[in-house]
């Protein structure tokens, strides 16, 4: 799938997951020097970073 596809994912989140991802986007907003910040565009960052950690940490786990 090249990097301009999308896909739209419909997920459930409690209230308070809701609130801390608003937070988390407004953190975003005032801490960016882009233009506007979606939920969309928070939640691709902190996946990838997620993704990054994860296989760091499985290369170390191989090692040992």
């Amino acid at each position: 799938m090249s990097e301009n596809e999308r896909i739209q994912l419909n997920v459930r989140v409690t209230k308070e997951i809701s609130e801390k991802l608003d937070e988390i986007v407004d953190y975003y907003q005032e801490n960016m020097k882009f233009g506007r910040v979606y939920k969309g565009d928070v939640l691709t960052d902190i996946i990838e970073k997620s993704y990054e950690i994860m296989n760091k940490q499985k290369k170390m786990n191989k090692r040992f």
